[in-house]
């Protein structure tokens, strides 16, 4: 089975890099990766895991190609003539392919996603079969046009059951309700530094897109502060800042180096160094708590049971965590909802209070819940 995967921001976002991991050990195919940025894919990815591929054909300025495209971009008013050109290597590969599977779950939460329209309709039109893999949707952000665009796939897997139920009442039929793959995840063990104690550290992630969602400027960091404060304080845990993405224009360090700065020189908090996401959950499963921004790093927690508190911002944090657990109440604070300077230290008082009974519940819920992911396994076996 020929499988393409698209598209792909690159591995430096380490849920991307999970999400691309667990597709090949659930699927086991042939893979072939598309991918905005395939250097840092070649960074944090082996090769056998998948052939790693430019999303984007250069376009040479006067070829015959461009000038193509220029007549019909600037004459025929075909507003997407360049992109035809640009997304080429997907096209042609999705020629030869069983499958494409879209793996950009996030890609429908942050308003209409056009060039992935365009791209899914040149697919679908040349006979590709499209495969929507592990989507969140915000419910309210679904229009007609995003209609069309759904019902172009052959079939649609939602990764939480917010999502699953927004499509089905918009008359949807070839869905499925699966977890994310990146529950199935393994992971890798490194060496500790100096100062994380195994079972006894609070893990730490916050991402500048949360800070870029809360409403009263400034909520975010001042919150993560006096939850340091907090622990630093009144037990006896270390605590570990732990990056999930990297890439330049939107990196976790930026804000945990602040938080760094602050703390280090209490003995008690430590830095993690970027890794892939293999090794990032090696160190997040050790951890005795969780507090994530970023959506993977909180499904590296969940699925190694560790009790853990999401500062979330869309339909994704309240949907896993309410499939997990039956409710998202006191496991998911909106990061629009930071109203006061200890609301992120009440809430994560709420999970210590309730540790051994969130951990056991992981305990006995995760393995049954992450093994449904190898149910797509059927889904694809009945497109082929």
């Amino acid at each position: 089975m020929k499988v393409i995967l698209y598209p792909h921001g690159g591995s430096g976002n380490h849920g991307c890099e999970a999400i691309v991991r667990a597709t090949h050990k659930i699927c086991g195919a042939e893979m072939a990766l598309f991918s905005n940025n395939p250097p840092e894919d070649c960074k944090y990815l082996q090769q056998n895991i998948c052939k790693i591929h430019n999303a984007h054909s250069k376009i040479k300025r006067l070829s015959l190609k461009y000038l193509s495209a220029f007549v019909k971009y600037h004459i025929g008013k075909q507003q997407y003539a360049f992109n035809h050109i640009a997304f080429s290597p997907i096209f042609k590969a999705g020629k030869d392919a069983d499958i494409a599977l879209s793996i950009g779950g996030d890609n429908y939460c942050y308003g209409a996603p056009a060039l992935l329209y365009y791209i899914n309709r040149q697919l679908s039109q040349q006979g590709t079969k499209l495969i929507l893999w592990g989507c969140s949707i915000e419910p309210d952000a679904i229009d007609s046009n995003m209609l069309d665009d759904l019902r172009l796939y052959s079939h649609i897997i939602a990764r939480e059951s917010i999502t699953f139920s927004a499509l089905k009442n918009h008359g949807l039929k070839n869905i499925s309700l699966l977890p994310d793959p990146a529950f199935v995840l393994d992971k890798c063990d490194l060496p500790l530094p100096d100062g994380f104690i195994p079972g006894n550290t609070v893990g730490i992630n916050v991402s500048p897109m949360i800070i870029g969602y809360e409403k009263n400027d400034g909520a975010t960091m001042t919150n993560y502060v006096n939850l340091i404060k907090h622990i630093i304080s009144t037990t006896d845990m270390t605590v570990a800042l732990v990056p999930h993405v990297v890439w330049s224009h939107n990196d976790d360090r930026r804000p945990l180096s602040e938080l760094y700065d602050l703390f280090k020189d209490s003995g008690r908090v430590i830095m993690i160094d970027d890794h892939n996401a293999e090794e990032l959950k090696g160190y997040i499963a050790r951890c005795r708590f969780f507090i994530a921004a970023r959506t993977h790093a909180s499904i590296a927690a969940y699925s190694s049971c560790v009790p853990t508190l999401v500062v979330g911002y869309s339909v994704k944090a309240r949907g896993i965590a309410h499939d997990l657990f039956g409710t998202y109440d006191n496991y998911v604070i909106p990061v629009q909802s930071l109203a006061n300077d200890n609301h992120l230290t009440n809430a994560f008082e709420w999970i210590q209070q309730n540790e051994q009974q969130i951990r056991q519940h992981l305990t006995e819920f995760i393995p049954r819940y992450s093994n449904q992911t190898y149910n797509a396994n059927k889904i694809l076996g009945s497109l082929l």
